[in-house]
């Protein structure tokens, strides 16, 4: 029954990391690609991890491979924000069909007024 729910997970988390690879090749802009890789690739190499410490059931590996996940799952998020603000303060354009710029009104200096200090 391990078998088969360890490999279950293994080919889930095998399919989540196809799914971000095509992610890469196929979305429009940096953006949108990183969003596709950080969270299809993360998800699936926790199912990978996860089908791994059900199969095998020794505490070391366990160990090992939670502190991995719980990493993936600290680090993988920030990482892609930074990339991502990074390249947008770099002037990396969106894809033309974006609509909305949240993030413009942020970075954009503020408007000098008419107004004078006294």
């Amino acid at each position: 029954m391990k078998e088969i729910l360890s490999g279950s997970l293994l080919l889930m988390g095998s399919l989540f990391i196809l799914l971000s690879a095509v992610g890469i090749l196929r979305m429009p802009d940096l953006y949108t690609r990183m969003s596709a890789t950080t969270k299809a690739s993360t998800l699936g190499i926790g199912l990978v991890l996860i089908g791994t410490i059900l199969y095998w059931q020794d505490f070391g590996i366990a160990s090992r491979a939670i502190a991995i996940i719980v990493f993936l799952f600290l680090t993988a998020p920030v990482a892609a924000h930074v990339i991502g603000r990074a390249a947008y303060l770099g002037k990396v354009p969106l894809w033309e069909k974006t609509h909305i710029d949240e993030f413009k009104k942020s970075v954009e200096p503020p408007e000098t007024g008419s107004s004078t200090p006294e």
